[in-house]
């Protein structure tokens, strides 16, 4: 009868560690990975599943460290190089927060205007 228990203890315990391991990640895993073109003169960034991300505007490098809270990454205060490039325009480095819609992650400025989208590599 002890080892009924245990089994069932067991089971039970499996089954609630699996539940919050699968919530707990989704969102993170949605925004992980590679965004835009690896191509010199376009934007790209690649996000951790800790927050932290680098990526260029198609000139400048950018590196810095965010947050992930439900399905909204939020950029925090990132570096910068400030090379003047032309005919690049540097949106990404306007960038506020972002959303993915599919595979698609579209990047706000500060007062949720849309400013532009990286596809996922």
């Amino acid at each position: 009868m002890n080892i009924r228990r245990a089994r069932m203890a067991l089971a039970v315990t499996a089954a609630f560690a699996l539940a919050a391991l699968s919530g707990c990640s989704s969102s993170a895993s949605s925004f992980t990975g590679s965004w835009g073109e690896a191509t010199a003169g376009q934007p790209s960034l690649t996000i951790s599943s800790d927050g932290t991300f680098s990526g260029t505007d198609g000139c400048n490098s950018m590196k810095g460290q965010g947050t992930i809270s439900g399905d909204t990454f939020t950029f925090g205060p990132f570096a910068s190089t400030l090379v003047a490039c032309e005919g690049v325009t540097p949106w990404l480095n306007l960038a506020s927060t972002a959303k993915v819609d599919a595979k698609t992650l579209a990047v706000y400025r500060t007062g949720g205007d849309r400013i532009g989208t990286l596809d996922k590599q």
